[in-house]
């Protein structure tokens, strides 16, 4: 019984990942700015890469293989969101404006 739930669970991960993944690419070409589509491929590494690592250390059971790919979704985990931070903010300074963004109002006189 538990192998068959185990088995079930992983392929269950690795689909639903691989699913992000597609959507995530999808929204990567469909955007239409810089900072959508960085958002896009965020959730490409964080939520499609590690549904994918979940259902490879559940079909790997405990071995070193699954400790390997445990350390590669923590490494996944902590530089993704620190990565996306550090080009969101490069773009920002450089000046890169966001196409969606509301029209700057001049100061109001008071």
């Amino acid at each position: 019984m538990m192998p068959a739930l185990l088995s079930t669970l992983s392929w269950f991960s690795l689909v639903l990942g691989g699913l992000f993944c597609i959507i995530g690419a999808i929204g990567l070409l469909r955007m239409p700015d810089f900072y959508t589509r960085m958002h896009a491929a965020s959730v490409i590494e964080t939520l499609g890469a590690g549904l994918i690592l979940f259902g490879l250390m559940l079909q790997a059971g405990f071995t070193l293989v699954s400790v390997k790919l445990l350390m590669l979704g923590v490494l996944i985990l902590f530089v993704s969101p620190t990565a996306t931070h550090a080009l969101a903010r490069a773009a920002m300074v450089r000046g890169l404006k966001p196409l969606l963004a509301p029209e700057e109002k001049p100061p109001s006189k008071h």
